[in-house]
């Protein structure tokens, strides 16, 4: 059985927030400048959490090993900088469960392969830069996610062992991640999945579908009723 939970880390692009419909008009935005119709948030939307990889190989049909990618990348950033909090937001229950977490005196942060130039101005518009106990960017650790480094750093900023968090992703890499730092894993299906290996294959410890179902996991559901007295 894992000890009592401490502290919960979340990846941010399809497990904090809903960032899709930002990113999506980003690379939409790259298409229109080449004359090209919009794609649907629908099919964009799988390919978020590899980031501007992910998004230029759903969108152009290219990888980094591809001539033409480096310029369409930088095309892309130019065009998330620029408006990457215009349609983003907290998943639906996560705002109540940062609440909760908060009340109990559970720490919580964030860990996200996102460059920090884009991560730190997202987490203020969002309002969580004073609340998170960290913020972990894809350049704060010497490797990032699947890497453990990111997540070790978190913890050490948290100060917390990593065998007392758990960390909470919607891609493969972060359960091969959070395994790697010696944390619990969570995986949730209300993410952005990605397109190559099915959520069940992963070998999470554990898949939820809501937010809310956080709160019931490893103890911390006693931490609440306790520290509010219910």
């Amino acid at each position: 059985m894992r000890r009592l939970t401490r502290a919960l880390l979340f990846d941010l692009d399809g497990t904090l927030a809903d960032t899709a419909p930002d990113l999506a008009a980003a690379i939409n935005r790259v298409r229109a400048d080449r004359d090209l119709p919009a794609l649907p948030l629908s099919e964009l939307r799988p390919h978020v959490s590899s980031g501007a990889r992910g998004m230029i190989r759903a969108a152009f049909g290219l990888g980094p090993q591809d001539e033409g990618y480096a310029p369409l990348a930088e095309a892309f950033l130019a065009h998330y900088a620029r408006a990457l909090c215009v349609h983003t937001r907290l998943f639906d229950g996560m705002a109540e469960l940062l609440e909760r977490l908060d009340a109990a005196g559970i720490a919580w942060g964030i860990v996200t392969n996102k460059q920090s130039r884009f991560t730190d101005p997202l987490v203020e518009a969002l309002g969580l830069h004073r609340r998170a106990r960290c913020v972990i960017s894809g350049d704060s650790a010497p490797r990032p996610k699947p890497a453990p480094d990111p997540l070790l750093l978190a913890c050490q900023r948290a100060t917390v062992d990593p065998r007392d968090g758990l960390y909470v992703g919607d891609d493969e890499r972060d359960v091969i991640a959070g395994k790697a730092a010696g944390m619990g894993t969570v995986a949730v299906t209300y993410g952005y999945l990605g397109v190559d290996v099915p959520i069940e294959r992963w070998g999470a410890d554990t898949i939820i579908d809501h937010p809310g179902e956080l709160v019931g996991l490893a103890g911390i559901e006693r931490s609440v009723r306790d520290t509010m007295g219910t």
